[in-house]
């Protein structure tokens, strides 16, 4: 094994995989508050446990913690500045790296062949206290299946923290189902995933970067351990572990907002409609809608700005009936295409002013989207 050596608190040496250690680095750091007045926050906490090195970071939202395989001679922990300790460990030029801390001193000495760093401490007793991981009863939810659904659902929650419980994404597991649904009021989506294990009924609004951040650390493995526990939920995915607090407050009924009949559905093929799509929204400017006209037998795609110019593109469509133009958000519309699996989107349309609802080739995702009033 290639190792590094890493010596914390009263006297604690620690040897570990220098590559392991910029792993775990890696995961934790994504948690490291890199705006607060609160410094603790803007360190990462590295402390022995048994023959593990253990790393944490938290900005109070979001938790992350990763084990590291080590060598451990006495106990204790430090907390380093975050994004100095990442950058160090990434540069370092020796495989064997020794990062020392003396009882009566306040900084670590960090060596790898001809380099070495001293770096200022942070005080460990200050460093928030992160929810017990075995304290967490958790079950286990097939990998795959939970981060296509993080995948197709959390772009649609609200990054306007004015209105904290949009900012989530309302998770349940009832019935054999993990069901998500998230929304901006402009916008909703929900999908419906079955599970094959069994799952208890359990219902969370959990912050959405929360699930983004799960989807870029689980990156292994069958399985996402689940938990939740008072007011935090955890996730347990390879080695790392990720806790978030819950979102606390009403979800809206999203089940209320969909409409139930429709004057038009069409099937387009996705593709061709997201291309066209993306090149109409290169000319959309601030607040102007994507405007669509359907019309006998066939789909206009236009985008007016005064600033820029127009551009008009055309394909055939299953449409009949009285002309229908419609104005959507350009991104809100292209990121509900890009949700969709399958070759062809589904379009349900009712009146330039109600919303318009697309689905794929299946039921178990929905995306509404508002329209925008046209100029005119």
């Amino acid at each position: 094994m290639i190792e590094t050596e890493v010596i914390v608190g009263s006297g604690l040496r620690i040897t570990v995989s220098k590559d392991e250690l910029v792993t775990a680095l890696g995961v934790v750091s994504r948690a490291v508050s890199a705006r607060t007045s609160v410094q603790i926050l803007s360190g990462i906490l590295l402390e022995a446990q048994g023959s593990e090195l253990r790393l944490a970071a938290t900005d109070m939202e979001l938790s992350l913690r990763a084990n590291v395989p080590a060598q451990i001679e006495g106990d204790g922990a430090i907390v380093l500045p975050g994004k100095t300790l990442v950058d160090i460990a990434r540069l370092l030029p020796a495989d064997e790296v020794a990062i020392e801390h003396k009882p009566a001193e306040s900084v670590v000495h960090v060596t790898s062949g001809s380099a070495s760093y001293t770096l200022h401490t942070y005080n460990p007793e200050d460093f928030p206290r992160l929810p017990e991981l075995d304290a967490v009863q958790t079950f286990s939810v097939d990998r795959e299946s939970l981060l296509e659904t993080i995948a197709r659902v959390a772009r649609a929650a609200s990054r306007d923290e004015s209105r904290p419980v949009l900012t989530g994404v309302l998770v349940s597991f009832t019935g054999g189902k993990l069901v998500m649904a998230a929304t901006d009021s402009y916008r909703l989506a929900v999908k419906e995933t079955e599970l094959d294990g069994s799952a208890p009924e359990l219902e969370a609004i959990v912050p959405s970067r929360a699930l983004q951040e799960l989807a870029r650390i689980a990156n292994h493995g069958d399985t996402v351990e689940v938990g939740v526990h008072e007011n935090q939920v955890l996730f347990s995915t390879d080695g790392a572990w990720l806790t978030t607090r819950r979102i606390d407050g009403q979800f809206p009924n999203y089940r209320q907002l969909l409409p139930e009949q429709f004057e038009h559905e069409l099937t387009l093929p996705r593709t061709e409609i997201l291309e066209v799509v993306r090149r109409a929204s290169v000319m959309i400017q601030r607040a102007t809608p994507l405007q669509l006209r359907f019309a006998e037998g066939e789909l206009t795609v236009i985008a007016r700005t005064h600033e820029v110019g127009e551009s008009q593109e055309s394909m055939p469509v299953g449409f009949s009936g009285e002309t229908l133009e419609i104005g959507f958000n350009a991104d809100f519309l292209r990121d509900g295409l890009e949700s969709m699996d399958g070759d062809d989107v589904r379009f349900k349309l009712i009146s330039p002013l109600r919303p318009a609802v697309l689905q794929g080739e299946s039921d178990d995702f929905t995306y509404l989207v508002m329209p925008i009033r046209l100029p005119g």
